[in-house]
């Protein structure tokens, strides 16, 4: 941002949260970051590729959000990937817990998508594993940055990291269930 106006140009971060489908659709959410009055000149052009433009704070605070947003769903993958081990090892009938788990308080859309790719064993990429791993490790730099400990992260990040030594770099972040496998 700084360089930006250094040049005499005006600069906003704005990153997006959505899938590949949301994109198609045009229904991402910019979570942008910068000034309110540039935001606002901007936000027509924004407005046409989304579903929501939300401004989040100064500059940078569309990044570290996103990172925030990507680091929930990190950790809520590895954590459905520990509870899917624990079904299929214990000898739960996997397709009623995960009836169980889907429509009960965990079943939020993401849990529900990933659940489906996990049990089917696809991984055609949305996000890919090595993305998600990178972008725990930035989320936990921040989080140090804040005197945030970052335990759920580290756990996830581990779990990636096996993942990824598994061979399954270049498939989606859901494929993080297979090292438990």
């Amino acid at each position: 941002g700084r360089a930006a106006g250094e040049h005499k140009c005006e600069f906003l971060d704005a990153p997006v949260t959505g899938s590949k489908s949301h994109a198609a659709s045009g229904q991402l959410a910019f979570l942008v970051g910068g000034d309110a009055a540039t935001l606002e000149r901007a936000r027509p052009v924004l407005q046409a590729m989304s579903r929501q433009v939300i401004h989040v704070g100064p500059s940078g605070s569309g990044a570290l959000l996103k990172l925030i947003n990507n680091y929930l769903c990190g950790v809520q993958a590895a954590s459905l990937a520990e509870a899917l081990a624990l079904i299929e090892r214990s000898g739960l009938n996997r397709d009623s817990a995960l009836e169980i788990l889907n429509n009960g308080a965990p079943g939020s859309p993401l849990i529900k998508a990933l659940s489906a790719r996990m049990t089917a064993r696809t991984y055609e990429v949305n996000f890919a594993l090595e993305l998600m791993q990178k972008d725990l490790q930035y989320a936990g730099r921040e989080a140090a940055e804040h005197s945030v400990e970052f335990r759920t992260g580290k756990a996830a990040q581990q779990l990636f990291r096996e993942a990824r030594q598994r061979g399954w770099e270049g498939k989606d972040f859901s494929s993080v269930a297979e090292a438990l496998r």
